[in-house]
């Protein structure tokens, strides 16, 4: 009897934590992925000097570059940043990004 009172004010106790405990949807952030055009993109090293200007703003999780193409597709965290800010990064590197539309 006293093991069966035990369980059930353990499965209270837990279900009031349950209860209690923030909706974590609300904190989870949305991840966004553009494609940008980007210009002045004439050799070997461009790609990585673009990388480097795009992966410098706080929020991008990870840029790909395509230089036969002359893009860059970028993710990112859309409640620390937005195409934007990238875009901005880019061309402040010398390499004006634009998102193609």
């Amino acid at each position: 009897m006293k093991l069966l009172s035990v369980l059930a004010l353990l499965a209270l106790s837990t279900a009031q934590a349950i209860i209690a405990m923030p909706a974590t949807a609300q904190s989870v952030a949305a991840e966004q992925t553009v494609t940008f055009t980007v210009d002045n993109m004439t050799c070997a090293l461009c790609p990585v000097t673009v990388k480097r200007a795009m992966e410098g703003v706080a929020g991008v999780r990870a840029v790909e570059i395509d230089f036969d193409a002359r893009t860059a597709t970028v993710i990112f965290d859309t409640a620390s940043t937005n195409a934007e800010a990238i875009a901005t990064a880019s061309a402040n590197a010398g390499y004006p990004a634009r998102v193609p539309g």
